[in-house]
Parts: C-alpha cells; sequence; structure tokens
C-alpha cells in the first residue's frame, strides 16, 4: 500500500499578535480555524492556548479542555497543545519540567493527548532579519534541560502519549533517539525545522533535508519525519519530502512573521504541493494506522 503524507497545521504559536497578527487567539477562533483545517486536509493540528483578554498564552487546563473536546466533537483530527510558557531562570531550575508539562499532564489524566511536544535540546531563537549584522541579533535562548525532558519522557510512556520532536539542530536528533530508547516510549515524530528567518537550523534547500534524514537514518530507520520550520516558507522542500517519504507541516506559527494568509488557505496549498508530487494526503486515521506498530 502506498504511504500516504500527513499535513499538520500549526495555527497560531507562541507569536501573540504583536508579531503575527492574523493568528486565532480566542477559544472558539482557535477551534473554528482547526475545523477549517481538517476540511482543507490537515490530519493534525498544534494550538497555542490564549488568554483573549491579555493576548497572552494560557496555561488554563479548561481552556485547553475545552479547545480540544470542541475540535474532536466536529472533525476527527489529531489534535496536540503547546507546552506551558516559562521564563529562562524557571527552565533552568530543577522544576523546569514540572511547570512546563503541568497542564499537558492533567489533559492527559483526562484522556485528551494524543501527542505531545517534547523537544530535545537547547537553541538560540535569534532573528535574522538584517542580513548585515547591523543592529544585532533579537531573540532568547529556548532551554529544555535533562531534568526538563525527563519529565516528559516520563509522562509519554505513563501516559502513552506520542512525542513530537522540534528538531532545531541535527544533535537534536541523537539525544531524542537515545531518550526514547531510555524510556521505551512509543517512536517520535522527528519535526526538522528550517527557518528564512531565524539563525537557528539550516537553509531550506533540498541538501539539508537530505542531511537531515540521512542522519535519522542512522539513528531510527524507521522513523516517520516531516519538514516544518519558523519564520519559513516550507513549500519548496514539499516535493523533495514527499518523494523521499516524509510528511509537511504548515500555518502561521511557521510562516514569516507578518503572514496574512490563514492556515487552512497554507493547508489548501500543501494539499496542492503533495499532489503535485505524487503524494497522497492522510486523513487522521491513516496517520494512526501508519504509526499502530511503532
Amino acid at each position: 500500500m502506498k504511504k500516504k503524507t500527513w499535513i499538520e497545521a500549526a495555527i497560531n504559536g507562541a507569536w501573540t499578535r504583536s508579531k503575527q497578527p492574523a493568528i486565532p487567539l480566542a477559544p472558539d477562533e482557535i477551534i473554528a480555524e482547526a475545523i477549517a483545517c481538517a476540511n482543507a486536509g490537515a490530519s493534525i493540528v498544534h494550538y497555542h492556548a490564549y488568554d483573549p483578554v491579555t493576548g497572552q498564552q494560557t496555561p488554563s487546563v479548561e481552556v485547553n479542555t475545552y479547545i480540544i473536546e470542541a475540535i474532536k466533537s466536529k472533525v476527527d483530527l489529531i489534535v496536540y497543545p503547546a507546552i506551558s510558557p516559562i521564563s529562562a531562570s524557571q527552565a533552568v531550575s530543577i522544576e523546569a519540567g514540572e511547570l512546563r508539562y503541568a497542564t499537558s499532564k492533567i489533559l492527559a489524566q483526562r484522556g485528551l493527548m494524543e501527542w505531545m511536544v517534547v523537544d530535545p535540546g537547547s537553541v538560540n531563537m535569534y532573528s535574522n532579519f538584517d542580513s548585515n549584522g547591523v543592529s544585532g541579533p533579537q531573540g532568547y535562548v529556548y532551554i529544555n534541560t535533562e531534568a526538563t525532558l525527563n519529565v516528559a519522557m516520563d509522562m509519554s510512556k505513563n501516559y502513552g502519549i506520542r512525542p513530537s520532536y522540534a528538531i532545531y539542530e541535527p544533535g537534536f536528533i541523537r539525544w531524542g533517539a537515545l531518550l526514547a530508547k531510555r524510556y521505551m516510549v512509543k517512536q517520535p515524530i522527528y519535526r526538522f525545522m528550517f527557518s528564512d528567518q531565524f539563525t537557528f537550523g539550516a537553509p531550506v534547500q533540498d541538501f539539508s533535508l537530505e542531511a537531515y534524514v540521512r542522519m535519522l537514518q542512522l539513528e531510527v530507520p524507521d522513523a516517520e519525519w516531516m519538514v516544518s520550520g519558523l519564520g519559513v516558507n516550507i513549500y519548496p522542500l514539499i516535493e523533495t519530502a514527499v518523494k523521499l517519504g516524509g510528511h509537511v507541516r504548515v500555518g502561521l506559527e511557521d510562516s514569516h512573521l507578518g503572514s496574512t494568509e490563514p492556515s487552512w488557505r497554507s493547508v489548501e496549498r500543501a494539499v496542492l504541493a503533495v499532489g503535485r508530487a505524487g503524494g497522497e494526503v492522510a486523513v487522521a486515521n491513516d496517520v494512526r494506522n501508519q504509526l499502530a506498530n511503532h
């Protein structure tokens, strides 16, 4: 049977509307956008919950519960939320994992988590808007210590939730593979992160993707993977990804900052790109069935 291509929609991200003005914020906006993405061809949706009054991310268990249950009552999607935002000082504390995954753990206890965010490493998240370096870098360090990852992998194992890895740098593949073996969790999804607007990772070029794929094959030969990123136009990589057996993530979390294209429209364009590459787009149960033995 021909392998189908998954399309994930990341519909808002952590940007707030100050950096990405078109993202959905209110719970009902997030729900409507997720449903529209499913109807456009997405099998997976990732979102960040927001407080519509403050315009900032919220770790509220009840808001997340409402969003996930409402989406799943309307369409069949794999839906997974962001982890809780924490400060840099909290991220290096011994309690970092419990803080990051406090909401996720309750959602898992309620049976609402199929996949979960696990980012196996730390990375400098600096913008690259000024290619001459005149204005200096702007950004922060995204920190995931071993203490954080131990909590995440324990939770993944205890609740049977599949980790979704963001591979910001090549070494994340090795660390992620080691963690999965150590904790004997469901095989993670490896999401290769590209960018046009930030300095992490690799450029949006076929040689970059091919290098990531070859490295993953050395570590985990049968792992599933995706192309994605932040501040990126990922479409030039879709044909190569499909031909190499990978999957695709699009949406306003990943798009160039300031993009006006809604995530459902990005999904529609991804569906067309997959078709041009000779692929067939999966629905949620195709994804589950493909992962059943991993």
